[in-house]
């Protein structure tokens, strides 16, 4: 393996193809900007349904910092080691065999990147739907519904019951979806223009989210800021959720004594921050693209990540100032019932309940609207919805600026079709882009994302893992690779990253069973697609490393 024609400064052309035309703030704006969608904004009512106290939220919210800038260190020395497109790919594929880093780029392509790509679309159509019902993803959208009842269980030796993996009774489409494919067509299309034309979109809808999520705290904490619920909040911060049905229902499968149990409540929780967080490493992908990689890798990686895992601590915070961790379920229940009965006075129902409902049952998990609704009870729902939209349209492009180069970097390698590792006149892998968006809109009209994303959350943390780990595999295996970044505190710090990971994913084979089995089953089906490439012949391109 050869670090390829690199040398510090360059910004042209590289061996590859692939044109340096990303700088050091358009770097961080990818990291920053594959991080922001519309997750911390809603999963902290998920969460707080679960461990309820505000002190447990908050402590959740610094775990899943710690672990990402613990993993931002780490894979700043791998990209600036191995600065070619591909990312985390490459750094599997080198440190363990090809067959690991085939399985990772079958699981993203499959699942975790267009799928999330696809969710993060509709996403941005939903809350377009606040503004405007028509053109949402709701009943009100609805275009066509076909009776589709499928249902699929897995029985687990040692619970007594089966846990659902799949269920649907209908398949809908809805005008959400049709926007949808065409956000993904549109977004698609531009970064085909050239690295250069996403990288501008991403810049500006990434400052522009940010500036939403600025919004959000400053309301929070300076407009909106009620003494009475941070008493609230202080005063049942670290009591343990007995209550919750988290709590009751790992009690009952594992026997466990409360304690116990909340440490793996809690773990479970804590998936809804870290995938908030989580695409920071995507900006790896494209390192072939990077001006000055050795240094601006790494550099981009560690600021994005301290900024944005900041904002989130600092958004939580502003969400405890303004509403009590715990709202009130009966009314949540009530009001539901009644907007299901009318949806046209939806708005007119919830009015004026932000506070009763508080976090744990804020309306559609939506605390960051609930935050601008008490701030200001005019515009605060709107300023909010257009500041979401912002930020998944983002959040889109730049899923699909840099994963298209994962797919590239596998058919150079004879895994994936070889028309995606050709690259266009202006640089880009034109063919892996529209396959990446023909399987992410398959996946928008599948409605079966959500459930997807949910199946791999197990198997992301292992492909995580097993990447920190080849960081020290690599120090001893390739000690002749020239490493400009080192990860400070080694093996320190990759060690602590992987043993964080190892308890998060013990907890979830525990806790939530029906997602963390599937996830590992689809990351086993690449293990014989693996194999039927490699008997493909003629089918390399060239080599990625």
């Amino acid at each position: 393996m050869s670090n390829g024609s690199i040398t510090p400064g360059v910004s042209g052309k590289t061996e590859d193809g692939f044109h340096r035309r990303i700088g050091l703030f358009t770097a961080t704006m990818l990291v920053a900007g594959n991080m922001v969608g519309s997750g911390i904004f809603i999963v902290s009512a998920d969460m707080a349904r679960d461990v309820g106290g505000s002190g447990w939220l908050l402590l959740l919210w610094v775990l899943t910092g710690v672990m990402t800038i613990l993993g931002g260190l780490c894979y700043a020395e791998l990209a600036s080691a191995i600065p070619k497109a591909g990312g985390q790919y490459l750094f599997l594929k080198e440190a363990f065999s090809p067959l690991w880093g085939f399985l990772y780029g079958w699981s993203a392509f499959t699942v975790i990147q267009c799928g999330s790509i696809a969710a993060v679309a509709v996403a941005f159509t939903k809350f377009l739907g606040v503004l405007f019902p028509a053109l949402g993803a709701g009943a009100e959208a609805t275009l066509l519904e076909l009776p589709m009842a499928v249902h699929i269980p897995l029985q687990l030796p040692w619970m007594p019951e089966p846990v659902t993996i799949f269920e649907r009774e209908f398949f809908t489409i809805t005008t959400g979806q049709l926007i949808a494919t065409g956000v993904i067509l549109l977004l698609t299309f531009v970064n085909c223009l050239g690295v250069a034309s996403g990288a501008l979109v991403q810049n500006i809808f990434t400052v522009a989210k940010l500036f939403a999520l600025g919004l959000v705290i400053v309301m929070g904490l300076f407009v909106a800021f009620d003494w009475e619920v941070v008493k609230q909040n202080l005063a049942g911060a670290w009591e343990l959720p007995l209550e919750t049905d988290r709590m009751k229902r790992t009690m009952m499968l594992t026997d466990l004594a409360p304690t116990m149990a909340f440490i793996l409540v809690a773990g479970a929780a804590m998936v809804g921050s870290l995938f908030s967080a989580d695409a920071w490493a995507n900006v790896t992908l494209t390192a072939g693209e990077v001006k000055n990689p050795e240094r601006n890798m790494p550099r981009s990686l560690v600021l994005g990540t301290c900024m944005v895992i900041g904002l989130y601590l600092l958004c939580n915070l502003a969400y405890l100032a303004v509403l009590p961790v715990r709202g009130d379920a009966d009314l949540a229940a009530s009001l539901k019932k009644q907007a299901t009965a009318s949806p046209e006075k939806t708005g007119e129902i919830y009015q004026g309940k932000a506070r009763q409902l508080g976090i744990s049952q804020a309306q559609d998990d939506r605390v960051g609207t609930a935050v601008m609704g008490v701030a200001s009870p005019g515009w605060g729902r709107v300023v909010m919805a257009v500041g979401i939209m912002v930020s998944t349209f983002g959040c889109v492009n730049g899923m699909i600026l840099v994963t298209a180069r994962l797919y590239y970097a596998m058919a150079k390698d004879g895994l994936f079709f070889s028309v995606a590792g050709t690259l266009n006149s202006r640089g880009v892998p034109q063919a892996s882009l529209i396959m990446q968006a023909v399987w992410s809109i398959v996946l928008v009209f599948s409605g079966t994302y959500s459930e997807l994303l949910d199946y791999v959350i197990f198997a992301s943390l292992l492909f995580y893992a097993l990447t920190v780990a080849g960081l020290i595999v690599l120090r001893k295996k390739r000690p002749d690779l020239h490493r400009p970044y080192r990860v400070p505190f080694y093996p320190v710090v990759p060690v602590l990253y992987g043993l964080l990971c190892l308890v998060m994913m013990c907890t979830l084979l525990v806790a939530r069973p029906e997602y963390t089995w599937p996830g590992l089953i689809l990351v086993g089906l690449g293990i014989p697609v693996y194999f039927v490439w490699k008997v493909i012949p003629s089918r390399k391109t060239g080599p990625t490393v």
